[in-house]
């Protein structure tokens, strides 16, 4: 007799029959099919937890005493709204502690952040260095940035900065006032080593013959600043005023003065260095005289108000580390893009105490005003953010090296050691989270060349000047070209994931100059040909720069298409957003160039796709190094290089993956669930036409084209989860019929909610977070 032809009871019997009974026997098929429903169920849950759950780090580091980092930021609350800076500290810091302490802290030390806000006071800033110096805990300090408070502190704690030993990466741009402290660097480019040489070298690089220099009284920043346009540019220099203030804002007899004198020198551009707040003043002073040459600001254009920078008549000019115009850092905006906007918005809280409240200077924000990560004053919140994470992050890294038996003394050394050789310019590089950072050996400032933005007057928008400059191996300055530059992506198709490559075809086009040529340009994602080694391109060019009917004149147009190469990240395949680019460095380290895109407003947004939306478009750069070994002397070096990427960010189109999967698999779901509506003396058809939907979802998943990664897609989860509920109800169904569950009517109606509720119930959830899904996707 075959075991189909039994009757049920007798199946349900089988247990009994081998002295093991429901009540004591362990191993009873009751007991037995409940442990596994039960198992099976969690898996349900865990599937649909899966996706949103943090994958686990390494154990947390612990046992050990922890050492402590303090983060030194200054709060305001004399400007209407917040500007985000101290707020993208607190997160993005804590974010990187985190970090940390999942991959075992350092030396097996767990990390622990001191967050210590002078709210703008002299007071405050000097006992919380103390405060931060004298605690036997603290591994590093990041942050300072007020040049006159950091002044009058070094003057006051300089023996003890120097005798604690204690690592103080500081953000001070003056760095004469910690020279003296052999333990102190700074995350800003040195004023002496990189703001005024490059200020210097961009006067005389466009011939400006009579240059003054507007500055103030007892400032530290101005003052040095000041000082050092006079020692650079000497008897070029025409004139030199000094400011006096009176409660933080300009004495107006001295302004006015100084203006008069303006008409006299007939300058040809002024170097204003009065604070990004009071510039605004003097240069509506100097309109009204009609003294109206191009100005070289010490602070930000953009920190101006909008209608004293649309009234000046002349171009304006400033430097530029981290915020350029038009061009996003490419690894954060990857970042911004992969998370919910929100997350990244500090900037715009209302500052109720601000003296603009009460006598209705400030203005609240418009109602329908819908803020961005991406706004200017945001970026500039979230760069300050992102640097300091990245000093916790070196902080870390250079005293991983230590064994966990190290003590607080050994590993300030340590640090120490890492900062004077392994990070210094030319030598070695720290690769941070977000940016690539090394220090001057002997300013102790990070080396960072400054980029040079212009205003045009006419243009009403800032952009890179036509002339750069980066810092050679041996220290001095080179001039390079900025390259005017747009991608316009007509279309992309063959987007193939495992691959990882794609098919594109757009028009390069690029203001003419000495180095504007597509041969000095090295596409560095295009598909490198195994046969013939060389880049699977085609370019075309339609445009030589000279005198044309059709095209404008001084340009250079190119029509090309090629294979690229892309990562797609598949995580959340079908309802996946991928990133395509089209990648351009120079081609020669002696013709380099920096890329400058046309305004985002203005260029071409209409793509031709295959399955594709676009979401959206920008340029990004990205810096990198290659680290070289000198095998004889075995001396380190790197070689920096940075590449402007065309970003296209898409959304997968999913029709078909819905017609052709979700669909199927939902009809499936429903089959097998209605089954467990015929009566239950008809087992045998019940369970079959369980297991035959259960067969044809695992024959749809190898029908279905596969994709080559290592993490498992939301489509394989879909999939997953089909299988475990089919396999829920058949384990459900066969305990129905079974003799021993059947005479507890508490577990046997337990069961029939579980099938008849519990089931739709899940699939309605996994339903809904697919449809969610989808959603985002848009």
């Amino acid at each position: 007799m075959r075991i189909r032809d039994l009757p049920i009871s007798t199946l349900s019997d089988h247990g009994s029959a081998t002295g093991m009974t429901a009540t004591t026997g362990p191993l009873s098929p009751p007991r037995a099919l409940l442990l596994m429903l039960f198992f099976l169920l969690a898996l349900v849950a865990g599937n649909l937890a899966a996706p949103s759950a943090r994958a686990l780090e390494p154990a947390e580091a612990a046992g050990k005493p922890p050492v402590s980092i303090a983060v030194l930021v200054s709060t305001r609350s004399d400007v209407c709204h917040d500007p985000g800076n101290v707020g993208a500290i607190r997160q993005l810091v804590t974010l990187e502690q985190q970090r940390i302490n999942a991959r075992g802290g350092i030396g097996g030390r767990r990390v622990e952040l001191s967050i210590l806000d002078d709210e703008r006071t002299q007071d405050k800033t000097t006992a919380q260095v103390r405060q931060a110096l004298t605690d036997p805990k603290t591994l590093a300090v990041i942050g300072l940035s007020n040049s006159n408070f950091a002044k009058v502190t070094f003057d006051a704690l300089g023996a003890e900065i120097e005798k604690s030993g204690v690592p103080f990466i500081s953000d001070l741009v003056v760095n004469s006032i910690y020279a003296k402290h052999p333990n102190v660097f700074s995350t800003r480019a040195s004023q002496d080593d990189e703001r005024l040489p490059v200020t210097i070298q961009f006067i005389r690089s466009l011939g400006f013959q009579r240059p003054v220099a507007i500055g103030l009284r007892d400032m530290v920043f101005s003052t040095t600043f000041a000082d050092g346009l006079k020692s650079g540019l000497g008897q070029t220099l025409a004139a030199d005023f000094r400011l006096g203030m009176t409660n933080e804002k300009l004495d107006p007899a001295e302004v006015a003065a100084m203006v008069a004198a303006l008409k006299e020198k007939n300058p040809d551009i002024v170097l204003l260095s009065v604070g990004t707040a009071r510039s605004a003043d003097v240069m509506k002073a100097m309109a009204g005289a009609s003294v109206t040459p191009p100005i070289f600001l010490s602070g930000r254009i953009d920190g101006l108000p909008a209608d004293t920078v649309k009234s000046y008549p002349s171009d304006l000019y400033q430097l530029a580390w981290d915020t350029l115009p038009e061009v996003f850092n490419d690894k954060l905006r990857r970042l911004i893009e992969r998370d919910p906007p929100e997350k990244w918005l500090f900037e715009g809280r209302k500052i109720p105490q601000a003296p603009g409240w009460s006598n209705s200077t400030c203005q609240e924000r418009p109602l329908n005003a819908e803020p961005s990560p991406l706004d200017p004053l945001n970026l500039r919140a979230i760069g300050l953010g992102t640097q300091f994470a990245d000093m916790v992050a070196l902080v870390a890294a250079a005293a991983a090296s230590e064994g966990p038996k190290a003590e607080i003394a050994e590993l300030r050394s340590l640090i120490m050691r890492e900062l004077r050789s392994t990070y210094t310019l030319g030598r070695g590089a720290f690769k941070g989270p977000f940016e690539t950072w090394s220090f001057d050996r002997a300013s102790r400032a990070a080396a960072r060349t400054p980029f040079v933005i212009v205003q045009p007057h006419n243009l009403g928008r800032q952009q890179l000047a036509p002339i750069q400059f980066v810092r050679m191996k041996n220290g001095n300055l080179r001039q390079v070209e900025t390259l005017y530059a747009d991608v316009d992506l007509i279309r992309i198709y063959n987007v193939d994931d495992n691959d990882k490559t794609f098919f594109a075809e757009f028009y390069l086009s690029m203001r003419a100059s000495r180095n504007a040529t597509v041969e000095q340009i090295d596409f560095v994602n295009a598909y490198l040909d195994p046969r013939t080694n060389g880049r699977q391109l085609a370019i075309n060019p339609l445009h030589n720069g000279g005198p044309s009917d059709a095209y404008p004149t001084g340009m250079r147009i190119y029509k090309i298409s090629g294979k690229f190469l892309f990562e797609p990240n598949l995580k959340d395949f079908p309802f996946d957003s991928q990133r395509f680019a089209i990648s351009i460095q120079p081609k020669l380290a002696d013709a380099p160039f920096v890329v400058q895109p046309p305004p985002l407003a203005l260029r071409d947004k209409a793509v031709n796709t295959d399955g594709w939306d676009v979401r959206s478009q920008y340029v990004g750069y990205d810096g990198d190094f290659v680290p070289i070994i000198d095998a004889f002397t075995h001396e380190p070096s790197i070689v920096p290089f940075y590449t402007a990427n065309y970003v296209w960010q898409m959304d997968r189109q999913t029709t078909d993956y819905f017609l052709r999967v979700v669909v199927p698999l939902l009809f499936i779901l429903i089959v097998a669930y209605v089954s467990i509506f015929i009566p239950q003396s008809h087992f045998e058809a019940i369970v079959t036409i369980q297991v035959t939907a259960l067969l044809s979802a695992v024959a749809l998943y190898l029908s279905i084209p596969k994709l080559s990664t290592d993490t498992a897609s939301l489509s394989d989860r879909i999939f997953v989860f089909d299988y475990m509920m089919v396999s829920a109800m058949i384990v459900i169904s066969i305990l129905r019929v079974n003799r021993h569950v059947a005479s507890r009517r508490w577990l046997k109606t337990g069961l029939g909610v579980a099938h008849v509720v519990g089931v739709p119930l899940l699939v309605a959830g996994m339903a809904y977070y697919v449809h969610s899904l989808s959603l985002l996707a848009r």
